[in-house]
Formats: C-alpha cells, sequence, structure tokens
C-alpha cells in the first residue's frame, strides 16, 4: 500500500468513527460538464426566488477558487432517516430532515472535527468545510466521488443506503486516491416523476423545476404560494418527502443513530388543531435549534394556512 493509499484508508476509517454514512474523494478540478447543466438550469429560471444559486458560478464549478491549490474534495453523507412519524395523521407534515436539530449546526461540527484530526495525523493543510452553505455542488461532488448516482428526482441515491442523508465536503490541499463514479441505477423506473403531486420533475426525470417543488413553495419562496397550488400541497408544510417516499431503493435505508436529530415528543404529538392554532411562543420553543426556523413563523404559518386544513 502507497502513502497516499494508507493516508486515503486512515482519514476514510475516521470518517466511520465519526458517524458519517458513507465517503468518497474525487479530484478537485474544474467540473465542466456540471458547469454547462448548471448554465442551462438557470438560464430556464428553475431556481426561481433562489438568487444565490446564481452567484459565484465560477466558484460554485471551481473548487480550487474556494481553496487555493486544492487537490482533493471528500464527500461525506450523513444519515437523517428515521422511521418515527408525526402521530396525527391529519396534521401538516414536516419533511423527516427537519424533525431534530438543525443539521447545519450537527455536522459542521463534526466536520470541524474531523478537519482537525486529519491536521494532527497527517500535517498542517489548506482545507475547509462545508454543509449546505457555500457555493459547492455538491450532489455533483458526491456523484464523482462515487457515493451514488443522481436520481431522476435529482436527488443523490445510493444502490445500498437510499437518499435520506446530508451531504458534506471538506475540500483541502491534500493529495489523496480518487474513487469513481458508480453506474446510474434508475433503469425505467418513473415512480418520483409520477408521484409528485406538483409536476415539478421534468417527465423525462434529471431536471426539477424549483418554482413548482413543494420544498420550494413552503421554504424558498417568500411570496404568497400561487393558488394553482391550492389541492396540490398534500399536507406538506415544511419540505416534502413524496418522491423518496416511492423511490424502491429506499427500502435499503436504516435508522439514524444520531442522538441530535431525534424529534422531540412536543413536535410528533401536535395535532392538527395545535398547529393551526400555532403561536409565536410555541414556535420559538419547538423549532429553537430546528431548519424549520428557516421559513420563520410567518412563513410556517402562511404554509398552514393554505393547506386550509379547517
Amino acid at each position: 500500500m502507497t502513502i497516499l493509499e494508507q493516508r486515503t484508508h486512515i482519514i476514510k476509517s475516521k470518517s466511520d468513527e465519526l458517524g458519517f454514512l458513507d465517503i468518497g474523494i474525487s479530484k478537485a478540478e474544474k467540473m465542466e460538464p456540471e458547469a454547462k447543466r448548471l448554465d442551462s438550469w438557470l438560464n430556464a429560471n428553475h431556481h426561481g426566488q433562489m438568487s444565490y444559486m446564481a452567484n459565484h458560478f465560477d466558484k460554485r464549478v471551481d473548487p480550487t477558487l474556494l481553496v487555493p491549490g486544492a487537490k482533493s474534495v471528500i464527500s461525506l453523507s450523513y444519515n437523517y432517516h428515521t422511521e418515527q412519524r408525526q402521530i396525527d395523521s391529519e396534521a401538516p407534515k414536516i419533511a423527516q430532515y427537519a424533525y431534530g436539530k438543525d443539521y447545519h449546526m450537527v455536522i459542521k461540527e463534526k466536520l470541524h472535527e474531523f478537519i482537525n484530526w486529519i491536521r494532527s495525523e497527517i500535517g498542517d493543510i489548506d482545507g475547509r468545510c462545508f454543509v449546505d452553505s457555500a457555493p459547492v455542488l455538491e450532489r455533483d461532488w458526491a456523484k464523482r466521488s462515487g457515493l451514488g448516482w443522481i436520481g431522476k428526482n435529482t436527488l443523490l441515491l445510493s444502490k445500498k443506503k437510499g437518499s435520506y442523508f446530508f451531504l458534506a465536503e471538506i475540500i483541502s490541499d491534500l493529495e489523496l486516491a480518487y474513487d469513481h463514479p458508480v453506474t446510474d441505477q434508475c433503469g425505467t423506473c418513473s415512480r418520483c416523476i409520477e408521484a409528485c403531486p406538483t409536476d415539478a420533475i421534468s417527465t423525462e426525470g434529471y431536471i426539477i423545476d424549483s418554482r413548482k417543488c413543494i420544498s420550494y413553495l413552503t421554504i424558498e419562496l417568500k411570496d404568497e404560494i400561487p393558488t394553482e397550488f391550492k389541492d396540490q400541497m398534500e399536507g406538506w408544510m415544511f419540505g416534502c418527502d413524496i418522491c423518496q417516499e416511492v423511490c424502491p431503493w429506499n427500502r435499503f435505508s436504516k435508522p439514524h443513530s444520531e442522538p441530535q436529530f431525534e424529534p422531540t415528543n412536543k413536535l410528533l404529538h401536535m395535532t392538527k388543531s395545535d398547529w393551526t392554532e400555532l403561536t409565536q411562543e410555541v414556535f420559538s420553543k419547538i423549532f429553537s435549534k430546528s431548519a424549520v426556523k428557516r421559513t420563520k413563523f410567518k412563513g410556517l404559518k402562511r404554509n398552514i394556512a393554505f393547506l386550509d386544513l379547517d
């Protein structure tokens, strides 16, 4: 085993210790095909009000602009799947990923621990940690690193682990042994396309119009939700899991083991009437450290009202 392979092996072993679901490594270089696809997607205005997606385009497709001299992109996944559900079947729904503590906080802390460990074991490296908070094409890097393929629902899918996981990266000037992409396994399946109630996924798959996506409508959209979606939300008040729930590969998803992602009893036991009568005080208490805070109390109330639960 070469020094490069040994170094890569101990880094991958450490990711297991820190609780990451999977790890893959790819060469840090400008992403030419991905840049063209992103440009096309933006030109079609599929990003809607997410103007930040068009910002820092060059950095988004070239990791060496984020970390000068970067040689490797370490892609990591972190499981958030849970079999727990809200008790009241008529209550407005929250996507699984937002059940517990904000993943940005949880994973960023682990990433900093990881990179500090790398520095203590290997030496002083230049590197930065990212988790859904910077101009990084996370799914594309994860695909390049062999963590899975980008499915027809545009999420990263793993043959053995499904899709209920967060993605994160460490971009560094450390040279490592690189992994390789895996084959697309969606085949002729079109369950996610057919199940999407707002037709956000293109008929052939692999392209999503965010302006129609329930997650976008309930989180990113700051205006009123267009009336055309009035009877298509299927009870979702924050995010949406439909295209994951119908994906055959998620039969291999296993429950996470991260205590900080556990939902509170209060959240799970909120009834339909509790949600329709939600106050700022209760919102602040339940979601004090939650990703749901992103939509703010006003936004969540808007979403609940739009569902017309009465």
